[in-house]
């Protein structure tokens, strides 16, 4: 009922640089007994575009065909070159409703959101940063703002020429424009550095397109999916941002997807913003981003000419990134697998093992080609079994090839979060194999396999080495020999005299001598044989299997007390002890004490100086 209250019911709505714009149509007064559906548009009736505040839109929650009352100070602005005036300051509005009907309409449609359009602004435009010639500026200025369908004809209805079609550089532009909701026509282009998969904490859908799709179709699971494929992208002016994709049953044809896709260029439509994450909350993400920074190539100055002269790699790194991940419903990310690499792109430098023991910082991502000679799980009961460790002792040229290198071998730990694929798993089960480790963490003298960490069996197709070495092994693997720098979770040869047997520690057990299996029983019908449950048949010769601890002096280590452990099925500097053991309980273990024996490869448990002690067990190298 107050004089200068602007009358307006909306038209079209969508939301460009945070604001909400409103196409709208100006009643003379509210339609009190009519609702907004009876409201009939006049094309007589003047069009405006009105600007709404986030906080404002928020608040009045619109939607096509609403009344809205816009108090004074709203203020008018007349634009050249359009009939098509714009109402500002409206944070004193109020939405009307109008009849029953509406208020039916307005707890129906209060339980779902609104998805307002929004339409992309180029910062690089807006500044003038683009070469683009006077006549597009002009008519990209006169049409920053869309008009809808319903909209007056002196307004121009073409979109801004980035507002859907075109493709964004610009990932901050991209999320800083579209909001935490994330953006579904518009498309952002980047450069996939690195591929990888993380363990699935949810299910997902997704779908993706390539040249030749990889296991590319939509995914709906009943079971919970075990890894989700990630991409590591980075924009043209250096950012970064990991793109959570689909979730997979396990990592199989990761080899393959980093193969065709790092590199290569990407174009991302249908992302939402997951978290945005600081170095200081995902150490292992920004230790994988410092490794690939700074920019290989000269990248692009936000608010600075993007000639190239003014492109610069003298930039600090990046201090925050945004994790992005697909929106509930089908999305596209477009990899260009026919371009070139592109020169933004950094392979992984591939080093010697020995050139990484040498390295003195802590949580630097490290690539390298070694041989697996041994892995061993974790052993702690409190840890569930599919959250241990895993161990793996490696080797490459550059510790084997130089006499007076210590160690010989590496442990490598490799963590729950690092997913391996089942190639990896398999080929590692039964026998030695050279494994690339690409992005493993070194600090505090390990090397860690973490997440984002990826094991392949073959070599990727690009890679610096840096003059590193990176034959093969020709001979036989050399072990360290046990000596005082010996150190716990370790492998190493031992030679050494027998000095005593533990004879409250040992046993011996049978074994079906087709199957191997340890858990015979009686046999039904005649007690005095043995019986297989996994043969189902009964075991005439029984393998005898038997584990013992023996003490040995060493040389190399003359103060302390060396106790290994052994296994008759593969002890072979000690079977002269163990046969003997064997002769039905009938022996003197005298006989055998003094015996100088030799073990090519045991697994050290513990390295104790109170007392000086050392604890191996006799392992089989694969």
């Amino acid at each position: 009922d107050k004089s200068g209250v602007l009358i307006v019911k909306i038209l079209e709505m969508f939301e460009e640089c945070t604001i909400q714009v409103a196409i709208c149509q100006q009643l003379e007064q509210s339609p009190a007994t009519l609702s907004p559906e009876d409201t009939v548009i006049n094309e007589g009736e003047p069009i405006l575009k009105v600007l709404f505040a986030r906080e404002t839109a928020a608040h009045l929650k619109s939607r096509p065909q609403d009344v809205i009352h816009i108090y004074p100070p709203w203020q008018k602005l007349l634009l050249k070159n359009t009939d098509v005036p714009v109402i500002m300051n409206t944070y004193f509005s109020q939405k009307v409703l109008l009849g029953e009907c509406s208020e039916t309409r307005e707890k129906t449609y209060g339980l779902t959101k609104m998805l307002v359009r929004k339409n992309i602004i180029s910062l690089a435009q807006t500044f003038r940063l683009d070469d683009l010639d006077d006549e597009l500026h002009q008519e990209s200025s006169d049409n920053q703002v869309a008009c809808g369908p319903h909209a007056h004809n002196s307004c121009d209805s073409k979109q801004h020429p980035l507002a859907q079609s075109a493709v964004n550089d610009s990932l901050l532009e991209m999320v800083e424009s579209q909001g935490a909701m994330g953006w579904r026509e518009a498309q952002v282009r980047v450069v996939i550095q690195r591929v990888y998969c993380l363990p699935a904490r949810e299910g997902c859908r997704s779908h993706i397109q390539g040249n030749k799709p990889l296991c590319a179709t939509a995914i709906v699971n009943s079971d919970p999916p075990n890894v989700r494929l990630c991409l590591l992208v980075q924009d043209a002016y250096g950012m970064f941002s990991e793109v959570q994709l689909q979730s997979l049953r396990s990592a199989d044809d990761i080899e393959q997807y980093c193969r065709r896709w790092e590199g290569k260029f990407c174009c991302l439509a249908g992302m939402k913003i997951l978290q945005r994450t600081t170095r200081g909350r995902a150490l292992g993400l920004f230790s994988l981003i410092d490794s690939l920074w700074p920019p290989v190539a000269p990248v692009k100055v936000p608010g600075q000419s993007q000639d190239s002269e003014m492109m610069t790699t003298n930039l600090p790194p990046p201090n925050f990134c945004y994790i992005l991940t697909v929106q509930s419903d089908e999305i596209h990310v477009e990899v260009d697998e026919e371009e070139q690499i592109s020169n933004l792109y950094q392979p992984p430098a591939v080093h010697g093992l020995k050139e990484i023991l040498q390295i003195d910082g802590c949580n630097e991502r490290c690539s390298f080609w070694a041989q697996v000679l041994y892995l061993r799980l974790q052993t702690k009961r409190s840890v569930p079994i599919n959250q241990r460790e895993v161990w793996l002792f490696v080797t490459d040229s550059t510790l084997q090839n130089v006499v007076h290198i210590t160690p010989k071998v590496v442990a490598v730990s490799v963590t729950a979060s690092c997913v391996l694929s089942t190639e990896i798993t398999e080929a590692l089960s039964v026998a030695s194999r050279l494994v690339f480790f690409k992005d493993a963490l070194w600090g505090n003298g390990r090397i860690i396999c973490v997440e984002r960490t990826v094991l392949l069996l073959q070599k990727p197709l690009l890679y610096s080495a840096a003059g590193a070495d990176l034959s093969e092994l020709t001979g036989p693997v050399r072990l360290d020999e046990l000596d005082s720098t010996t150190q716990a979770n370790s492998i190493c040869a031992l030679r050494g005299t027998v000095v005593g047997v533990n004879e409250s520690t040992a046993f011996s057990w049978p074994t079906c001598d087709r199957c191997g299996n340890g858990k015979l029983e009686q046999c039904p019908q005649d007690r005095g044989l043995l019986y297989c449950n996994q043969c189902s048949e009964v075991v005439i010769s029984p393998i005898l299997k038997m584990q013992l601890e023996v003490f040995l002096s060493c040389p190399s280590r003359p103060q302390s007390t060396v106790k290994v452990k052994v296994w008759h099925e593969m002890s072979c500097g000690l079977f002269v002890l163990i046969n003997v053991l064997l002769s039905l309980q009938s022996y003197e273990v005298q006989s055998v004490l003094g015996k100088e024996v030799g073990l090519p490869s045991c697994y050290v448990h513990a390295v104790n100086s109170q007392p000086n002690c050392v604890v191996l067990e006799e392992i089989v190298l694969l």
